[in-house]
């Protein structure tokens, strides 16, 4: 078994990945088993590299000090013999020595212009290749730069100039082409979209059976609610006719809502702002008036109420509805498909061009479909189906008054529509942020998430307002005030952690993320609970400065992960405070069934698996700083739990 060559903290030349270009490292580390050692780049870049990409720095100054002691000595014998005094001052060893003397110097001149000529091509483009900053460069290493249209008629000025031989000028112009041609190749292999190699969700198999699976769950848990006992062991549930599941009208309605909603987002209203970078580098801008919608639509539904409309139409019609918003998802989910074919490949998600077409159909194949400015996956995102989600909690309030004869709505229904509510403003009052999310910047617009956007989202997040429709639960002040205050935790762990989140990333200075008022009601929490977990559990982990010091850990990609706040105690706190709110909204409906729980018990599920594609996906961008915070903060999202 071969020894280790390089020690540890030497200083090496180590290959980067993938090009034949040399950086001077330091060594790490060595690892016995794989053979691999971890070097570390000036610019904190930690890689995994084998013995036969790493040299010694000696061997690169040998090198080096060759090639620049060779040409100077021989320029300057060639200089002195054309000068010498012995020499004849005419004659053609003289006329040669000249020649050759000319020759020499149109040769320095030329190679000193084309340097000075690529510096500057070096410094208009600028374009970052995936390898570090501040780097050395060898000088045996081959630098591939793009040359634009100047520096290329530059060059050709030059060499015309001094009147080089064709077949030098013929081969040096072959050799910029060249040059030009393997960067294009590489710049296209950069920018084209790979192909999705893991996939989710059970692969081919567990996306068709999705696709038919999701529309079934939203008909079974709407017909239940329907039912006396709305007991999960009354299976089947009787189910209605077929030709009363679909009304023409009720889908004109449908129709109108979305376009409305539509009409609402190309309002000239709101302030405009970039997302983040594509794989090509480019940014697409958004407008950000999604609470504008939502005024509107209220003072919309306010005047149709004014003037008499029956709004729990909604709740006589709510099976046709549903069927109404599945049929329009699913033709454009198609629509949808058939576009990204014409995409082009830089344009396509990450996760959904597998070459599959029932994976990519259901999770997506173009990462954001446009129709000129208009964002489709943008649109659905916020608007007609979370929008909606409040429309429809309303018209359950008013078709319990009016089932039961009620003056006023029940304890139960008003803190079911206030909590919603809340999360809903919430939202779209924070719109901005949703443009970081993984549905926006990973994701493609397919069957997933048109479906989930348009139908499941209205349909299965207002079930406990349904469900109180048909099983009206009492409650009393002291039990709504507890879970008042649930909520409210909820909600303020969710908030803080997302805004401890968007504040590090515009400004990671800030120094309110260490302020202590910021934390106040935080370290209240934990400080019920430090004594115990001081005790029982050994984790190293200082509570009492956890919120109070501004803290982060440096990646390679130039990004800090924040270890300050929530972030430093669980590593998705937002999930955390989403499942206590989740759980909040299904405690109004009592404990006769387990039916209006089927939200929080979905939403652990799905944010537990969303929870795994963020570990994932980070693992791979930020490598070892990762593994670091995942060692700092052990905890997934229930602390000391998961």
């Amino acid at each position: 078994m071969p020894g280790r060559k390089f020690a540890d903290g030497e200083v090496v030349m180590g290959r980067w990945p993938g090009s034949v270009l040399y950086y001077e490292v330091q060594v790490a580390s060595y690892d016995d088993a794989s053979h691999l050692y971890t070097v570390k780049y000036k610019d904190g870049t930690e890689l995994a590299l084998k013995e036969s990409d790493i040299r010694s720095l000696s061997s690169f100054r040998h090198r080096k000090s060759q090639s620049s002691s060779s040409s100077p000595s021989r320029r300057s014998s060639s200089r002195s013999r054309s000068r010498s005094p012995g020499r004849p001052a005419k004659g053609r060893r003289r006329s040669s020595s000249q020649s050759r003397e000319h020759k020499d110097d149109r040769k320095k001149t030329i190679q000193e212009t084309n340097v000075a000529l690529l510096k500057l091509s070096e410094n208009n483009t600028q374009s970052y290749n995936g390898e570090p900053d501040s780097t050395e460069r060898n000088d045996t290493s081959c630098i591939i730069l793009e040359q634009k249209s100047k520096p290329e008629l530059e060059i050709q000025r030059v060499l015309e100039q001094y009147s080089l031989r064709p077949r030098k000028e013929e081969k040096k112009k072959e050799e910029i082409y060249s040059e030009k041609k393997i960067f294009e190749t590489r710049k296209t292999i950069e920018k084209a979209t790979p192909k999705t190699k893991e996939l989710e969700f059970g692969g081919r198999i567990g996306t068709f059976v999705m696709i038919f699976f999701l529309p079934a769950t939203v008909f079974y848990l709407l017909l239940m609610c329907k039912q006396d006992d709305a007991s999960l062991l009354n299976f089947p549930p009787p189910l209605p006719a077929l030709e009363s599941l679909w009304e023409a009208r009720v889908f004109g309605v449908f129709l109108l809502w979305f376009f409305l909603q539509a009409l609402f987002y190309l309002l000239p209203i709101g302030k405009v702002v970039e997302g983040l970078p594509l794989s090509n580098g480019r940014k697409l801008q958004y407008r950000i008036n999604g609470f504008y919608a939502f005024l509107l639509t209220a003072a919309v539904i306010g005047t149709l109420l004014y003037f008499q409309f029956e709004l729990h139409y909604l709740y006589d019609h709510f099976m046709q509805f549903a069927v109404s918003a599945a049929v329009f998802s699913v033709a454009l989910s198609i629509y949808l498909y058939i576009r990204s074919l014409k995409a082009p490949e830089e344009e396509l998600a990450p996760g959904g061009n597998s070459g599959y077409f029932v994976y990519d159909f259901f999770t997506g194949h173009e990462l954001n479909p446009r129709i000129g400015s208009f964002d489709l996956k943008y649109f659905c995102e916020l608007r007609p189906g979370l929008i909606g989600w409040v429309v429809i909690n309303l018209a359950m309030l008013l078709a319990e008054m009016k089932i039961h004869n009620q003056s006023v709505p029940s304890l139960s229904m008003i803190l079911v529509n206030s909590f919603q509510l809340l999360y809903v403003v919430d939202a779209l009052w924070n719109e901005e942020a949703v443009l970081t999310t993984m549905d926006i910047t990973h994701d493609g617009f397919g069957f997933m998430l048109a479906f989930g956007d348009l139908v499941w989202v209205p349909f299965v997040y207002s079930l406990q307002a349904l469900y109180l429709v048909g099983h009206p639960t009492a409650i009393s002040w002291p039990v709504a005030a507890a879970i008042t205050t649930l909520n409210c935790i909820g909600y303020y762990i969710f908030r803080s952690a997302n805004s401890q989140k968007n504040n590090f990333r515009r400004n990671p200075a800030d120094p309110k993320l260490a302020c202590k008022c910021i934390s106040l009601f935080a370290q209240l929490l934990y400080s019920v609970s430090l004594c115990y977990l001081n005790t029982h559990f050994n984790c190293g982990t200082d509570y009492n400065t956890l919120f109070t010091d501004l803290k982060f850990i440096p990646t390679a990609t130039g990004k800090g992960l924040l270890v300050t706040g929530w972030w430093g105690f669980v590593r998705h706190p937002n999930y955390l405070g989403d499942i206590i709110m989740a759980l909040a909204w299904s405690l109004p409906c009592g404990f006769n069934h387990i039916l209006p729980y089927f939200y929080v018990i979905y939403f652990i599920c799905l944010l537990v698996h969303r929870e795994a594609r963020d570990e994932h996906h980070c693992k791979q961008k930020y490598g070892l700083a990762w593994e670091k915070y995942c060692q700092r903060v052990p905890y997934r999202i229930f602390p000391y739990i998961y």
